[in-house]
């Protein structure tokens, strides 16, 4: 049984393969085919859908986050692996390798909803938070230690390159050293590794605006150091992406329209207007080019969907029954699901007025926010100094004062790139590179599963 490395390299597309020439050599070795996306084609559905072979009626993942009508809470980026609710890859590989005889062992490395998970090594980003609201950053794992050895090894996990205004080459560099050294130490039979590079500068900027070529150059150098060691090993090395992106032009502020027709609610306080979920009749959770829109009473959905589908942008809108259209009818899905039009996208904003915008608004808060913010991938451009102010805070902070890091901004128009729907052009669609037998020019996303199942069982 060779073991396999499975690299997720977001944003990767056949398109941009030659730009890659490591890449592109590993696929030359093997095949390479092009994935049609899921809906959403966002990080935590694609990722759940690879792993279980499953769309997000089974699994459940309907998005980067969603209600969670048992508490009525909107939350985004949960990391629990127990919110995949069908069987993942590593479960079912450490079933065949049982039943062959065969040992098996699984490294999940900066893939999600890794807490928890049934593998035998996992690190994933996992900040320390204190009792006083403090935050410090850090990453955790298994076996114990492990994430302690790696950060001796490799300097501090760049959790600030990670995610943010400064999310760029640093993380993905530092990922693809530690993946190279887990499988050099433990060797495992089955090793997942999270690449992120490409999904930074192609949002802030659009694939139009940025140099993606640069940017593809630089994902394919910082492969290296992994791919030696899984030739050492003599790994099989497959490649997986989510989604490609595109350049967008158009915010769309379904929360504001709900607001302006008395349906969502707000409570002004100390830190701003904070959305009254409790007391909203509807509102709109968004993730990139597709929104998810609760309504609290099923009266309400008519009105709710004809509101929303005369805003400008807006490209379908999906009630009930017609969300199986989207393979999107399970019970975490809004009742009224949005799509938007190729160039547009929708952003989460629910006030009017900026001075009353919660103070999370202007900070990096991804598990505050009710709804995906790509803003958070900018300074500010009101600051004249952005790097030196937040270098400001960070000195406070260190002092002991509690500081707000609020250098992001709130002009959604920033943003020029997104992603979420199906491409129009296959060859922008998510990227495979695999081995053995070649299933054809395109492959669903929900075949990757099985296919790795197979690599792992062949001798």
């Amino acid at each position: 049984m060779p073991p396999v490395v499975l690299i997720n390299a977001v944003g990767m597309t056949p398109r941009l393969l030659p730009h890659a020439p490591r890449l592109q050599e590993l696929a030359r070795s093997g095949w390479t085919a092009h994935m049609p996306e899921v809906l959403p084609a966002v990080t935590c559905t694609a990722q759940a859908t690879l792993l279980t072979g499953t769309l997000p009626q089974v699994h459940g993942v309907v998005a980067n986050g969603w209600l969670y009508r048992d508490t009525h809470e909107v939350r985004f980026w949960q990391q629990c692996n127990r919110l995949i609710q069908a069987e993942p890859l590593y479960v079912a590989a450490r079933r065949q390798a049982q039943q062959r005889g065969r040992p098996f062992t699984a490294a999940k490395l900066f893939w999600w909803f890794n807490q928890g998970a049934a593998v035998d090594i996992s690190v994933t980003p996992k900040p320390h938070y204190g009792i006083d609201g403090d935050k410090v950053f850090g990453i955790t794992g298994t076996p114990k230690g492990l994430p302690e050895e790696l950060e001796r090894q490799l300097g501090p996990f760049p959790f600030a390159q990670f995610w943010g205004p400064l999310a760029g080459l640093q993380s993905t560099q530092w990922i693809a050293l530690a993946a190279a050294a887990v499988l050099q130490h433990y060797r495992p039979t089955l090793t997942l590794v999270y690449l992120p590079h490409l999904d930074y500068d192609p949002q802030r900027f659009g694939p139009a605006g940025c140099d993606l070529e640069r940017c593809v150059r630089e994902l394919d150098q910082a492969c290296a150091p992994l791919l030696e060691a899984a030739r050492q090993l003599g790994a099989q090395v497959w490649v997986v992406s989510e989604y490609g992106h595109v350049d967008v032009q158009q915010p769309i502020y379904p929360n504001r329209v709900l607001r302006s027709a008395g349906l969502l609610e707000v409570r002004p306080g100390p830190f701003g207007e904070q959305l009254d979920l409790y007391a909203s009749r509807a509102f709109a959770v968004v993730d990139h080019q597709l929104a998810h829109v609760y309504v609290r009473e099923p009266e309400d959905v008519p009105r709710v969907r004809d509101l929303l589908a005369s805003l400008s942008g807006v490209a379908r809108v999906l009630c009930r029954h017609e969300r199986a259209d989207l393979h999107l009818d399970h019970p975490r899905s809004g009742e009224i699901i949005l799509l938007a039009q190729p160039r547009a996208w929708f952003a989460y904003p629910f006030w009017f007025d900026d001075s009353l915008a919660p103070d999370y608004a202007r900070c990096v808060a991804i598990h505050h926010k009710p709804g995906f913010d790509p803003c958070e991938l900018f300074f500010d451009p009101k600051l004249r100094w952005p790097k030196l102010t937040a270098a400001r805070k960070l000195l406070a902070k260190k002092l002991g004062f509690r500081v707000k890091f609020d250098v992001i901004p709130l002009e959604a128009s920033i943003v020029r790139g997104s992603h979420g729907l199906p491409a129009s052009d296959p060859q922008d669609r998510p990227l495979l590179i695999g081995h053995g037998p070649c299933p054809g020019a395109s492959v669903p996303m929900t075949a990757v599963r099985d296919l790795i199942l197979r690599a792992l069982d062949s001798d």
